[in-house]
């Protein structure tokens, strides 16, 4: 099932889907509301802006329109650490990566994965701050109190941590398209353990 960010928590604890997996940055908030396995995954937020109008530091977008998904980490931290920042928010990442082409905005805000995979298929932008805020973990999450399912994922992520799964499916996945530059344990979390 594909969904909004918005509506991937009250999805798991309403029993809509199961699991949610894709992106879903592990935060107080969220763990409030649902459990988490363990992560796979560590990111920070990334600002992609066009090539003649590069962003490289937060200063820059003072009185500009920084395009966000509603619900994500992007959102909460320029709310609370930036307010100085307008903000245009779409309720879909594809939304809000329209407006960046159609020029409805001067930058967008997501996560440093993200950004850095869309500027390399999307010439004509670039990513001009590549780490902002601290470093966050990616993991599925279920509905609060659902152990069964929560150990069943744990017990994968640790089985398949000692496999080296992730940083294979980095290498066969992610490589091809971050490129080479992007150092694998700058973003891979093996087994559910941050390095």
């Amino acid at each position: 099932t594909s969904l909004d960010p918005a509506s991937r928590v009250e999805y798991v604890s309403t029993g809509k889907v199961d699991i949610t997996l894709a992106n879903f940055t592990v935060t107080k908030e969220r763990a409030e509301k649902v459990d988490f396995a363990l992560p796979y995954m560590k990111v920070a937020l990334g600002v992609v802006s066009p090539d003649n109008a590069v962003i490289k530091s937060v200063d820059e977008l003072k009185g500009k329109t920084l395009i966000i998904a509603k619900g994500t980490t992007a959102e909460t931290y320029f709310e609370a650490n930036h307010p100085e920042v307008k903000l245009q928010k779409y309720d879909a990442y594809a939304d809000a990566y329209n407006a960046l082409l159609d020029g409805r905005g001067d930058a967008f805000s997501t996560d440093n994965t993200e950004v850095i995979a869309w500027a390399k298929s999307n010439p004509g932008f670039t990513v001009g701050i590549e780490t902002l805020g601290d470093y966050d973990t990616i993991a599925a999450a279920v509905a609060k109190g659902n152990e069964s399912l929560l150990n069943f994922l744990n017990e994968e992520i640790e089985t398949l941590g000692k496999e080296q799964f992730f940083h294979k499916d980095y290498q066969e996945t992610l490589e091809p398209v971050f490129g080479s530059d992007t150092d694998p344990d700058s973003i891979v979390v093996e087994g559910g353990k941050l390095s």
